[in-house]
């Protein structure tokens, strides 16, 4: 039987509560931290707003939103797997690049994705 983390153990309200303060805890890290959250942050800024005045219609409105907020999400889980790898080690390794490499990639679609789907839904 494999041993669960001691800093399990909350259920309910006060599960959901604590996972609120987490996740802000981990927005407020991104932000303050990551170089490429804030410039992606700020690319959210600008194009969500953008979003509501253009004419398309509410799909295209979605789309264009969700193509947005998931270069925030990767570019979260690009930073969660970077600050990981740097963690366990700061020597040069094979696998310790690879990780930040795919993990870059990863962003890099979907930045591709949003240029696709905008590109998609602007011009029909």
């Amino acid at each position: 039987m494999l041993e669960e983390s001691p800093f399990k153990g909350k259920t309910g309200l006060q599960r959901v509560w604590n996972a609120l303060h987490y996740s802000l805890a981990g927005l407020h890290a991104a932000f303050t931290c990551e170089d490429a959250f804030r410039q992606e942050a700020l690319l959210a800024v600008l194009l969500i707003p953008a979003a509501f005045f253009l004419p398309v219609t509410w799909v295209g409105r979605a789309l264009m939103i969700a193509s947005v907020l998931l270069v925030l999400i990767v570019e979260l889980l690009n930073s969660a797997i970077e600050a990981t790898v740097d963690r366990v080690s700061l020597d040069r390794h094979h696998l310790s690049k690879r990780a930040k490499d795919i993990g870059s990639a990863a962003v890099l679609l979907a930045l591709i994705n949003v240029v696709s789907v905008w590109g998609c839904v602007l011009l029909g």
